[in-house]
């Protein structure tokens, strides 16, 4: 009896759970965070807007130019991208720009990251560490400084043409690619290598077997980097080719640019019709780059 009121007395004293207070949900475990929302927000006017406005001046007849810019045209003038078609010759620059940013980009990729693996892996000698900070050094001389020589020594060894171009940007790009593709390559397990070296693998055969597939994630960097700017570049393919017949599309837009006057409209179609490429290349391999980034975070 006694036991009895002794568990009675103790389940009165236990005190009641009172009402949960709900957690508020931080933005780092799934909630939006609104400044960074607001900050993509407004950084995505600054390519959106100026699409816009080459959209619409390349849709306008030449009177329709004045005001603000921005007004849509009253009516289109379709004729306006068969005119820059057949000004800028634009099925001949079109190929000879592709066959550059491919070059450029095998070329870039197959060289770059051999020279950055054999400087990661031996950074701890003084020749290697030293030639890595002397292709860092190049990274911060302008083009202008070394314009004339190069000119000059292209057209004595006669690389003025799209073979010597494809070789100038793999070695322009050179500094900055060793810079990511040598940080990259050091956070690989050393392991891996040694590993294939134990099962009879040479080092040609670690590099290309084992490091070169590990390299996805950045080898998709300095592709889209490299492809990007051998597309749109208009200095080094101004000063290096000698062959009007070898000019790129950015050089063939260049005959929109008179002394007092400029065809915007047809300017803003050829623009266009440049663009389009490039932009149905990375609609159809943005899946290979995001899996080759998916590829290195669970190395």
């Amino acid at each position: 009896m006694s036991a009895a009121l002794q568990g009675t007395e103790a389940l009165r004293t236990v005190p009641t759970p009172g009402p949960r207070r709900r957690r508020r949900r931080s933005s780092v475990n799934g909630g939006t965070n609104w400044w960074v929302t607001a900050l993509i927000a407004v950084c995505s006017l600054t390519v959106l807007i100026p699409l816009y406005f080459t959209i619409i001046t390349a849709l306008k007849t030449p009177d329709q130019l004045g005001g603000t810019g921005f007004e849509w045209p009253t009516s289109v003038r379709w004729e306006n991208f068969s005119d820059a078609y057949q000004l800028t010759n634009f099925p001949r620059a079109l190929l000879n720009t592709a066959l550059i940013t491919v070059g450029a980009v095998v070329l870039t990729l197959l060289t770059n990251s051999l020279v950055a693996y054999a400087i990661a892996r031996n950074m701890h000698k003084k020749f290697f560490k030293g030639l890595y900070f002397y292709f860092l050094a190049a990274i911060f001389v302008p083009f202008p400084i070394i314009m004339l020589p190069v000119v000059k020594e292209t057209a004595l060894l006669g690389l003025d043409t799209p073979v010597g171009l494809i070789l100038l940007y793999t070695v322009y790009g050179l500094s900055f690619n060793i810079f990511i593709f040598v940080a990259y390559i050091q956070s690989i397990p050393i392991e891996l290598e040694e590993a294939a070296r134990m099962d009879g693998a040479s080092t040609w055969g670690v590099f290309w077997k084992v490091v070169f597939p590990l390299l996805t994630p950045m080898n998709a960097t300095v592709g889209i980097l490299t492809c990007v700017w051998a597309w749109n570049d208009f200095l080094l393919p101004l000063v290096v080719l000698s062959d009007p017949s070898a000019q790129t599309l950015p050089l063939a837009q260049f005959i929109f640019q008179g002394q007092f006057n400029t065809n915007y409209t047809v300017a803003f179609a050829s623009y266009l019709m440049a663009l389009a490429p490039l932009l149905i290349v990375y609609v159809i391999a943005q899946k290979w780059v995001v899996s080759g980034v998916m590829r290195g975070s669970v190395k």
